[in-house]
């Protein structure tokens, strides 16, 4: 389980890094938060980003919010983290 913060609208797309505050992963998506459009496009950068076919990505809560939770099925934790250290990096 991924918890992912979203930002909707925004000019570039992809995984802006890590809320240290929310605890979650920050993605930006170009998509406006209507008819799912966002929901897919977060679906979109989490599988081109992380190198995660996109039907092992589902949203199980939160979409219609800015926070959502992301299940990733077939990576075991330790993947996971190792897929998401480039983002969770000091700046």
């Amino acid at each position: 389980m991924l918890e992912v913060e979203v930002q909707p609208g925004a000019k570039r797309q992809g995984i802006v890094g890590f809320n240290e505050w929310r605890g979650c992963l920050s993605v930006a998506v170009r998509a406006e938060a209507q008819k799912g459009k966002a929901n897919n496009a977060v679906l979109h950068v989490l599988s081109t980003s992380l190198q995660i076919p996109k039907n092992q990505l589902r949203i199980v809560s939160g979409a219609t919010s800015r926070s959502k939770k992301v299940r990733i099925e077939n990576v075991s934790s330790d993947g996971l983290i190792r897929l998401l250290e480039p983002y969770l990096e000091d700046e």
